[in-house]
């Protein structure tokens, strides 16, 4: 299972929730919609309740970090991934990392 919702919070930043099994499909879709949402510095990816994770969905992470976006890693398994690739970590939002 996996699941992507995108909202724009009044044109201010852009919230992207990814959930379930990031895998190469997936990963495509994440940066079709990274593509559409447009300034990547305003991107906020929340990977809160994604469950694995597979190569392709590291490469797409580290892009998404490459290019700006931010991230939100309440989970253990999130936040390790994201510390594992130096990923910034948006501060205030659960996780452990500040």
């Amino acid at each position: 299972m996996f699941r992507i919702d995108v909202v724009e919070e009044d044109g201010k930043a852009t919230m992207m929730k990814i959930a379930g099994r990031l895998g190469a499909e997936c990963a495509e879709e994440v940066r079709q919609q990274v593509v559409r949402c447009g300034d990547p510095h305003r991107l906020a990816v929340d990977l809160s309740e994604v469950t694995f994770i597979q190569n392709s969905g590291e490469e797409v992470l580290a892009w998404l970090g490459n290019i700006g976006a931010r991230f939100i890693a309440d989970g253990f398994y999130s936040l390790a991934f994201c510390e594992r690739l130096h990923l910034p970590i948006l501060k205030g939002n659960g996780s452990r990392r500040r």
